[in-house]
């Protein structure tokens, strides 16, 4: 049998972003309501904190227009 070591990865902490709902999605396409509900807003002026991966930048960029990002 083959002894297998067990290598322990450090996880580095990825980078996070506020971001903010200040318009509403009302009277916006479906796919744009879709996304902020991906994003999880539930509520105007919600503030969400996300790890700042391609995906949710990806989305963040979709709905620049209703949200913003805080510092």
């Amino acid at each position: 049998m083959t002894n297998f070591r067990l290598i322990s990865k450090r996880k580095e902490a990825m980078a996070t972003i506020k971001i903010k709902q200040f318009k509403s999605g009302i009277d916006r396409p479906e796919r744009q309501k879709r996304t902020l509900q991906a994003l999880g807003f539930k509520k105007l002026n919600q503030v969400l904190e996300k790890e700042a991966t391609p995906q949710i930048l990806g989305m963040v960029h979709a709905v620049r227009h209703l949200v913003s990002i805080v510092e």
